[in-house]
């Protein structure tokens, strides 16, 4: 049963990425004192992942957005152990991580029919409640969608990430010459001849600080953690959000990009990262591209001229990196086609590594089922062999 409550949403337009549910556990049934009959018990809330399913469609299917399980049925003569209330399914996208009002995390859900008990039923009325039911938990969960992209556009503001996507795919998102241009998260999908699609995000634009909450901050780089493959995109001629603040060149701002990521989370340089070099329309663009592939071919030849608060623990190291313009289209193709390459090289490693545990879990059940006929004998005759 779905009854009709409260929910809180996070939400870019059409694009949500989190919602606040309140779900309820069915109450038990009534026992029956005189001839000692057990109420059923009240039915269970769990949470389901389904491949089709986005928190927009959740929200919209459900706007009344209170979760509630079926009772358990009362004991009575002609069925003394009463019936199991009716469970809730909360259907979800898969990659939702899902947490309590606290915040502590209650599981997560990684794939199509993957189920979280999220509020349990109440208990049917017995001897040990006087026959009296009790009540089903009651909680509040806050579904969190953890991948929202293949591919999340990182960069500091202005440095052509909108334009970027508009080019890529078939997305229009707003693009002007102001530095927060992006404040939501804009999601295109880059279409190949085979019909492949690899979904991009454009991430709101990181500013130094970020990983103390400063600018978009926290919510900034949870996106970022969200996604397959980082794809960084620099303006070749550095970057200056104010007159108040620095200027800083593309090589500067590469660094103190992958500074604001080791910062939050040290995972997130782990992650496969393509670069984009920008505006490579630009005058004197090629000797600035230049410059900048020298720096980053031997960083440490010039970390040194930097302040060590800037400096990041590990360089990040970019598969490829690709001189494009967004303005006049130098360089698109080719960076879809690295897109495209490191996606599948990542797809394959992915696949090698499942299988790999496959194998492993086979040759652990075969290597179980061999040695349960074993007497206690051959387990000490075994021993002897490998002392």
């Amino acid at each position: 049963m779905v009854r009709c409550g409260c929910v809180l949403s996070r939400k870019y337009g059409n694009f949500i990425d989190n919602l606040r549910l309140f779900t309820k556990g069915g109450t038990g049934g009534m026992g029956y004192p005189r001839l000692g009959g057990e109420g059923g018990k009240g039915g269970d809330v769990w949470v389901v992942a389904h491949k089709r399913m986005t928190l927009t469609q959740l929200k919209c299917k459900y706007p009344q957005k209170r979760f509630v399980a079926g009772g358990g049925a009362n004991s009575r003569v002609s069925a003394l152990k009463g019936a199991k209330g009716k469970d809730c399914e909360i259907p979800v996208p898969v990659g939702i991580s899902v947490t309590d009002e606290n915040g502590k995390i209650i599981g997560e859900l990684n794939k199509e029919e993957d189920r979280l008990l999220v509020a349990k039923g109440g208990l049917g009325g017995h001897l040990l409640t006087n026959f009296l039911p009790l009540k089903g938990q009651k909680q509040v969960i806050h579904l969190d969608l953890k991948l929202i992209a293949d591919v999340g556009l990182v960069g500091f503001p202005n440095a052509g990430k909108s334009s970027l996507l508009s080019k890529v795919s078939h997305a229009r998102p707003e693009i002007a010459d102001y530095a927060f241009t992006t404040l939501k998260p804009q999601l295109g999908k880059i279409m190949y001849n085979d019909f492949k699609q690899i979904s991009v995000a454009d991430l709101p634009g990181l500013i130094e600080g970020a990983h103390r909450n400063r600018g978009m901050g926290h919510k900034f780089l949870k996106h970022v953690e969200r996604t397959k493959q980082l794809l960084f995109v620099v303006d070749v001629s550095g970057f200056q959000l104010s007159l108040k603040t620095k200027y800083r060149t593309a090589f500067e701002t590469i660094l103190l990009l992958t500074k604001e990521l080791e910062l939050f989370k040290e995972e997130l340089q782990v992650k496969p990262a393509l670069l984009a070099v920008n505006k490579m329309d630009l005058p004197g663009a090629q000797d600035k591209f230049l410059e900048l592939m020298n720096q980053l071919q031997n960083p440490k030849d010039f970390l040194h001229l930097f302040e060590k608060s800037m400096i990041p623990k590990r360089t990040m190291e970019f598969q490829h990196i690709i001189p494009i313009s967004a303005v006049t289209g130098e360089g698109i193709e080719e960076l879809k086609t690295f897109i495209r390459k490191t996606m599948d090289e990542y797809a394959s490693r992915e696949n090698e590594e499942y299988h790999k545990k496959q194998l492993l879990n086979l040759h652990i059940s075969d290597t179980v089922s061999y040695t349960e006929p074993s007497s206690k004998l051959a387990v000490t005759s075994s021993r002897k062999d490998i002392n």
